[in-house]
């Protein structure tokens, strides 16, 4: 049996709940329509409609896309009248940083580890 480390945790602590819900969010943004949604949602709230015609796909299209990004917390909807309107959530951004900081560094950029020699120098350099 292999043990893992995994942000000084022994990986078999880490909750399987966890990792789903962080394939969860990063699954939110493994589409073509759903990248393109939060570019144009960067400039600021938008409506549906508009979001319809920007993006030309059909409004079933985009009611789907719209709830795996706000289920994932990485855009808030709100509804006015019957128009919904989105925005990019600064809170859910962050998370999500946070969340693939978590997985994409190397042991060297540790917080207060002091630097030594590792795997990632080694493979810049070729």
């Amino acid at each position: 049996m292999y043990l893992f480390v995994w942000y000084n945790v022994n990986i078999s602590e880490v909750s399987i709940i966890e990792f789903r819900d962080d394939v969860k969010r990063i699954k939110a943004l493994a589409d073509e329509n759903r990248l393109a949604i939060m570019l144009a949602l960067q400039n600021g709230e938008k409506c549906g409609c508009v979001l319809l015609e920007e993006l030309n796909i059909t409004q079933p299209t985009l009611s789907h896309h719209m709830k795996l990004l706000c289920d994932s917390n990485l855009v808030i909807g709100r509804k006015a009248g019957k128009w919904m309107y989105y925005s990019i959530s600064r809170k859910g951004v962050s998370a999500f940083r946070e969340m693939i900081e978590k997985y994409a560094r190397c042991d060297c950029e540790s917080v207060g580890n002091a630097k030594k020699a590792c795997c990632c120098e080694t493979v810049d350099k070729e």
